[in-house]
């Protein structure tokens, strides 16, 4: 993948995932994770990490067969997980150039 926020039509991500586009278009009356944007023409871009985060819902609903509410509360329990841990990487990180000092 390129430098930069790369963008995806409803269409190729519905492809990609394995569902149809409709599906995407549920998800994010479902998920406020979803991010898109909208072209002057109204149709729907989804970042990269949208994509991402798309794989994983997936994953929860149809493999792990848990519901939409379970799902949204896997979902955000995990992205809390990845925030703590992004948070105690840079407080290791400050400690080690302290250290290093």
């Amino acid at each position: 993948m390129s430098k930069g926020r790369r963008y995806y039509k409803i269409g190729q991500v519905a492809k990609k995932i394995g569902v149809e586009p409709y599906v995407l278009r549920f998800w994010e009356t479902q998920f406020p994770q979803i991010k898109t944007i909208r072209t002057k023409g109204g149709q729907r871009l989804y970042p990269s990490d949208t994509v991402k985060t798309l794989e994983i819902i997936k994953h929860l609903l149809y493999d792990q067969g848990l519901t939409i509410e379970g799902a949204r509360k896997k979902l955000r329990d995990t992205q809390n997980w990845i925030k703590k841990m992004e948070f105690i990487k840079e407080e290791l990180l400050q400690i080690k150039e302290l250290l290093n000092k």
